[in-house]
């Protein structure tokens, strides 16, 4: 039975910022204690994200929901509890903080439903705590657990607080459905102070600004409103003055046309990509044609793009070269899970469009299938350098997107954003790199996941499996080489799931075979 304590002490509202602190130190855990003062802490964020291969677990058929100012990065990332308010021990120079917001891990597949909140931070025990509801209907019946200030992990506290690494605890395995989380290492832990952005006008103030709120805690406060007002003031600026030019004449130049080259990065679904190569399918991503795929199971890059463009009328229409196979769920060489993507093909009209590809599923070749929506975050389509770029362009899942993949996913649901870069002349440069994965030839896995480098049409390389190793420990490719992080009585719920999606093509594939 889970740990279940109640810390009773309330913390007061913060009514002094770092400044009033006078400390520049924060010790790591275990500094001794004092009878001085405490001086009250306010507008704190704590960012976790709890364990990487368990987010890619609950990502697999489930949903993280957080609520009350919490957040989730992009692309299934770590969580952000804000507002943190606490107390700062001058003597033993530690602090502890509590944070507002809640995280919902649900999973109706793996029959589990897990609350989070009062999030707390405690340098000088060097943990952090939740309280924590456990709703579990696995077994039938719901069966209810509840733990106040569970100590989820301990944390190597450091003067900056960021990047600390932290190692789970018991408690957090009892929660989480896995008793291997037990002094696992778990993903690092940030805490800093939100600070209110200083005026942007002067240029003098910005430096002595900084240096003030730097000197009074280097350990929590500083880190990111030193980098904010770099990236938030001087690189709007020189990027409009710098392109402004070069922007119109590209415009000038040629306002519809044919596109000469381009690339497209799309990660599919990162939960999907790790669900393939994981312990339940056990099967392996391979790339052909062209296509790429960045380390660790990252996203694919397609290219050798052709189509047209109207930037007058912000219109796009581009087609990519380059396949991705999925494949698991392989039983005396048949696979419940064959799925082949290829001819990716982008449009975009006023900001919103389609991506549709061939889709080979088992044998069977559809073409032209619309798998997205695309949503980008301007309507506008500019060529700078004679090149247009869409980064980020959100991707929901079609019907007939949902049925391509089996009914692995409902329509609706969001999948990897989509970066686009064209050509507009041959002598145009394109990007190096995408933020979504477009690594080109040198960052895709080729070698170093076995896969034989080859050319158009040949196989670029493969990912996971069960006799194939890859370069990265990220994303799905942890999950494929820590399948004891998976919570072990959910396994046979997703292994359930995942034998009903693919026995109806399975049995049709094998009926075909009989008949030939």
């Amino acid at each position: 039975m889970p740990v279940r304590r109640r810390r009773s002490t309330a913390l007061a509202a913060a009514v002094a910022t770092a400044a009033a602190l006078g400390a520049t130190v924060l010790a790591t855990a275990g500094a001794t204690t004092a009878t001085a003062a405490e001086v009250p802490l306010q507008d704190y964020e704590l960012t976790w994200g709890i364990k990487q291969s368990y987010r890619s677990y609950v990502g697999m058929f489930g949903t993280f929901t957080p609520s009350g100012g919490a957040t989730q990065a992009a692309g299934n990332g770590a969580f952000t509890f804000v507002d943190g308010t606490g107390t700062y021990d001058t003597t033993g120079n530690t602090v502890d903080l509590a944070f507002e917001g809640g995280l919902v891990s649900k999973s109706a597949a793996h029959g589990f439903e897990i609350t989070f909140t009062d999030v707390r931070f405690d340098s000088k025990a060097g943990e952090v705590t939740a309280d924590i509801k456990k709703v579990d209907t696995s077994a039938g019946a719901p069966k209810t657990t509840e733990g106040d200030d569970v100590p989820l992990a301990t944390v190597a506290v450091t003067r900056a607080m960021k990047d600390m690494a932290t190692t789970l605890t018991a408690e957090a395995g009892e929660y989480l459905g896995s008793a291997t989380y037990a002094g696992a290492a778990g993903d690092p832990l940030t805490v800093v102070q939100k600070t209110p952005p200083s005026t942007p006008p002067a240029s003098p103030s910005p430096s002595p600004s900084q240096t003030r709120t730097q000197e009074p805690s280097p350990s929590a406060s500083q880190t990111a409103p030193t980098e904010r007002p770099e990236t938030e003031s001087p690189a709007p600026t020189t990027t409009k003055t710098t392109e402004a030019s070069p922007s119109a004449s590209a415009t000038e130049a040629a306002t519809k046309g044919e596109v000469a080259d381009g690339t497209l990065g799309w990660g599919v679904k990162q939960s999907f990509r790790a669900y393939v190569v994981g312990p339940v399918a056990k099967g392996r991503v391979t790339v052909s044609g062209g296509a790429t795929q960045a380390a660790g199971n990252g996203a694919f890059t397609f290219k050798d793009a052709t189509g047209t463009y109207d930037t007058d009328a912000d219109k796009l229409t581009a087609a990519f070269k380059g396949a991705v196979n999925f494949k698991g769920h392989e039983t005396n060489g048949t696979y419940g899970l064959d799925l082949t993507l290829s001819n990716l093909k982008a449009t975009l009209d006023g900001g919103s469009g389609k991506l549709s590809a061939d889709v080979n599923s088992l044998g069977t070749l559809t073409k032209g299938v619309v798998l997205a929506d695309l949503k980008a975050k301007s309507a506008d389509l500019t060529a700078e350098k004679d090149v247009i770029t869409a980064d980020g362009v959100a991707a929901t899942l079609t019907a007939a997107g949902a049925k391509a993949f089996g009914g692995f996913y409902p329509a609706g649901t969001a999948l990897d954003t989509v970066d686009l870069s064209v050509a507009l002349s041959d002598d145009a440069q394109l990007p190096g790199g995408g933020t979504s994965g477009t690594t080109g030839g040198t960052g895709g896995t080729g070698g170093s996941a076995g896969g034989s480098t080859g050319g158009t049409g040949g196989t670029a390389s493969t990912i996971g499996g069960t006799g194939t190793t890859t370069g990265g420990s990220t994303g799905g490719g942890a999950l494929a080489t820590t399948g004891s992080d998976i919570p072990g009585p959910a396994l046979a719920g997703a292994a359930g799931v995942a034998v009903a999606i693919g026995a109806g093509a399975v049995y049709a594939t094998r009926r075909r075979r009989t008949q030939q």
